[in-house]
């Protein structure tokens, strides 16, 4: 699942008597925030003044959602055209901005599908098994293998950067927004069903980010499966119109689809995709990377090793010192910006399982130094098809379902957050759906 382009918007300071967003995310997970009712409210109200695209009327909702999808795909298609006549990636310069915004948006990622948590308490009402659906679907239906937030912790794991970062607080909105939908969903169905509807409909920068992480040699496949199943043919998208019409009353209708559209709106709070890759600078990350490494490497290095006059512990125990530090290597040859990163001293000295400063950069860090180094220089691209990892672990047989006797209640306990992803949580996702009856037949 994957928001539809949304703009900067503004949000509440934290103060002592209001938790910041990360608090605030993590309360959720772990079942501890106690005001989500009345923050999801001022979160409704801010969205409320802003604008939407949908139409007045449920019944154009398909055209609406067509016109959508076609107009996403002339524009990916004009993409395509460019790029084919010599234009650059419009998001990603070099591969260590593509691993800076997988990890800005990992806060979102790790809890995909919460907003749809509720719904799995009414298993026993028709009308809800489209909302079902497409939370199990999320799920992976209790396979490990498929499961979406699985999917993208694999990710971060071969990229080297599953370790938590520091992240700006407003990196959090979405999770929060979509755990706190979750929580109080029974409360708030509208806006639940209104957010679901603006978070199915795949936007452009969907498949521009698919198709620009395969250039830089990055497994896209969470993403392009997300292309395919919020597909607004049979896919999540249509799931999403189809809930909402059979889910709307006959009685206090107009103010049913009003509450819709504020739900829908939801998506527009916080910052908007392209906006929020094209913030990443590449000297201000890898200085600030090493302001960082500064304070444990200052009184590290031996005093034999001098850049201009000065040892490294000495670069290192100044604050500011750290630009003229990076021109000093320059100046010195130890780095030759432009080339091949290979060819710089430097280089050597991080890289590999026998270099003499091995383990002290992690592999973002060290992408940092290699972008920053090549400025400009490109290695030939290496395009990896979307899904070739997980097509290797779709070898695997998936783990035996083990008999339980949980009661209803304890099994969507488990399926809450993103516990789902965890062994009991997979678990309790298969249990769920032999329970309800829920579970889809293959062809045969």
């Amino acid at each position: 699942m994957t928001a539809l382009t949304r703009n900067d918007s503004p949000l509440a300071p934290a103060t002592t008597a209001h938790p910041t967003l990360a608090e605030r995310y993590q309360a959720l997970l772990a079942g501890t925030s106690s005001d989500t009712h009345h923050w999801l409210a001022e979160q409704l109200a801010m969205a409320c003044e802003l604008a939407d695209d949908l139409p007045d009327s449920l019944d154009q909702l398909h055209a609406w959602s067509a016109r959508h999808a076609a107009q996403v795909a002339a524009d990916y298609a004009h993409y395509l055209e460019q790029r084919a006549q010599g234009a650059p990636r419009q998001y990603f310069t070099h591969r260590a901005q593509a691993l800076w915004f997988l990890q800005q948006v990992a806060p979102t990622k790790a809890v995909d599908g919460a907003w749809l948590f509720s719904a799995l308490r009414h298993w026993q009402d028709p009308r809800f098994h489209g909302l079902i659906r497409t939370y199990l679907e999320e799920l992976g239906d209790g396979d490990p293998r498929c499961n979406h937030v699985l999917i993208y912790q694999r990710l971060l794991s071969r990229l080297g950067c599953l370790e938590p970062v520091s992240l700006d607080d407003a990196c959090y909105l979405q999770g929060t927004l979509q755990l706190a939908l979750g929580a109080c969903g029974d409360d708030y169905l509208p806006e639940v069903i209104g957010y679901n509807l603006g978070y199915e409909q795949p936007p452009l920068h969907l498949l521009i980010t698919t198709y620009e992480l395969a250039e830089l040699g990055i497994d896209g496949h969470y993403f392009q499966l997300h292309v395919t199943i919020d597909n607004a043919a049979s896919g999540h998208a249509n799931k999403a119109i189809s809930a909402l019409q059979q889910l709307c009353p006959r009685e206090g209708r107009e103010l049913f689809y009003q509450r819709v559209r504020h739900g829908y709106r939801l998506n527009d709070l916080g910052t908007d995709t392209p906006t929020l890759i094209s913030r990443f600078n590449l000297d201000a990350q890898l200085l600030a990377a090493l302001e960082h490494k500064r304070l444990f490497g200052q009184f590290m290095h031996a005093d034999r090793c001098r850049l201009q006059q000065r040892t490294v512990n000495q670069w290192l125990a100044e604050p500011g010192a750290l630009p003229a530090f990076l021109q000093a290597l320059q100046a010195q040859g130890w780095i030759k910006r432009g080339m091949d990163p290979a060819q710089s001293r430097w280089w050597s000295l991080i890289e590999g399982p026998s270099a003499p400063m091995f383990g002290v950069f992690d592999a973002y860090e060290k992408q940092l130094w290699h972008d920053w180094i090549a400025n400009g220089w490109q290695a030939p691209l290496r395009r990896v098809p979307p899904g070739s990892w997980e097509a290797a672990l779709g070898q695997e047989p998936p783990p035996a379902t083990r008999k339980q006797s949980m009661n209803i209640d304890t099994l969507i306990a488990q399926m809450a957050g993103n516990r789902h992803a965890l062994p009991d949580g997979l678990q309790a996702t298969r249990t769920y759906l032999h329970v309800t009856g829920l579970a889809q037949e293959g062809p045969h």
